[in-house]
């Protein structure tokens, strides 16, 4: 019995400092990732370097991190079938890979990044404890939720995903108070150092009438084929760069045509992380094609070896998709956008509770049946298949 408390006591404290190392590296992270855009955004010319920055990149996770190259789905692995502890180059590496991303405008994300540095970090406090097998897949949950949460500043949700992530079709309580512990005090740490979080708007007009539900049922639909569309889309430029066979040139090549597209394009509206244009999606309607030029940019980008990840592309893609929609379902905008913000991920990454509560912590908490609702329904619709293909499939979706 003694031994029993003593290994659950054991458990909580190593979860508090998983929270700790997520928050600290969180915060480090979000203030480089700022610097980074700001800097390019003053100094534009910089975007005619991302294929340079791209080979960099290759270059160093070719040469030095091809056993951390696997990202999100290395922590997935590991969760279903720990063999050894996941190396702290991971953290360093995906840092670098992502601020060097960002500074010359790849279209990539954030919390992706964020979810590798919490799980990593907490890994290695292994090294100074003996655990078991069992209380290190409770560990590496616990410390990619909080980073998620982290870097997101919704802890409830950053626990919630860092145990859902890893299965498709089932949900599995496995380590609910460690990871409530990690991420809250992942998210307090933040908070402790002021990290610059993204703040959005929470004053929504919220029909809650019959309308205002039906119409959202069918954004789930609409969010949920986007959803489909990008995971289809980013395997399929992931399988034809699969032909080159030096790692380094993968962004390279990649890097050229974004820059070139980018060029094309013109408005240079899509590099980065684009929090500006989901701003203004929650007020003003968006055009319908803001989502689908973001769709293309980003799969070119994070699909070709540049490092961030796709949960803010996607949050881009929700939440301009459900702007544009709330013109012809006639409902609010602020709430379709919101819901699009959180239902694009949800479905891609196969984690919709979490998001639907990401999505009630960031907007307030009377948004919650509306989230649900979306975020269900659009992960229904895209079927079994994510952008993490580690996650173990209990059953088919559709």
């Amino acid at each position: 019995m003694n031994s029993s408390w003593g290994q659950k006591i054991k458990m909580l404290v190593l979860s508090a400092l998983s929270g700790v190392l997520a928050g600290i590296s969180a915060t480090l992270f979000l203030f480089a990732l700022k610097w980074a855009t700001d800097y390019r955004e003053d100094h534009m010319i910089l975007i005619w370097f991302l294929p340079v920055a791209g080979f960099f990149i290759g270059w160093v996770y070719y040469a030095f991190g091809k056993d951390v190259a696997a990202g999100n789905n290395l922590i997935i692995d590991e969760i279903h079938d720990p063999k050894k502890v996941i190396p702290f180059r991971m953290a360093p590496f995906i840092l670098m890979g992502t601020v060097l991303t960002h500074l010359f405008g790849g279209s990539a994300g954030r919390e992706g990044t964020a979810v590798q540095m919490g799980g990593s970090l907490a890994d290695q406090l292994t090294h100074f404890f003996k655990v078991s097998k069992e209380q290190r897949k409770i560990l590496l949950a616990a410390g990619s939720g909080a980073g998620f949460g982290a870097a997101i500043g919704a802890p409830l949700a950053g626990a919630i995903f860092g145990m859902e992530m890893n299965f498709v079709g089932r949900f599995k309580w496995f380590a609910v108070l460690e990871s409530l512990v990690a991420s809250y005090v992942g998210y307090a740490t933040t908070h402790v150092l002021h990290a610059p979080h993204t703040r959005y708007l929470r004053d929504l007009e919220l029909p809650f009438d019959l309308h205002g539900f039906f119409a959202v049922f069918l954004g789930g639909l609409a969010f949920g084929l986007m959803s489909l569309i990008f995971v289809r889309f980013s395997h399929r430029i992931e399988n034809v760069f699969r032909q080159i066979s030096f790692p380094p040139l993968k962004p390279l090549v990649g890097g050229m045509i974004v820059v070139g597209l980018f060029y094309v394009e013109g408005s240079y509206r899509y590099d980065g992380l684009g929090l500006d244009i989901i701003q203004g999606a929650l007020t003003n309607p968006s055009s319908i094609w803001d989502p689908f030029y973001k769709m293309f940019f980003s799969a070119l980008t994070v699909s070709t070896g540049f490092k961030g990840g796709e949960f803010i592309p996607m949050v881009f893609m929700g939440a301009t998709l459900g702007s544009a929609l709330s013109v012809w379902l006639q409902v609010p905008v602020s709430l379709m956008a919101s819901v699009g913000f959180a239902s694009v991920f949800g479905a891609a990454s196969k984690t919709p509770l979490a998001c639907s509560i990401m999505a009630m912590e960031v907007f307030g908490w009377d948004l919650a049946p509306f989230a649900l609702l979306s975020c269900f329904t659009a992960y229904v619709v895209s079927g079994p298949s994510g952008i993490y293909s580690s996650q173990i499939k209990f059953k088919k979706l559709n």
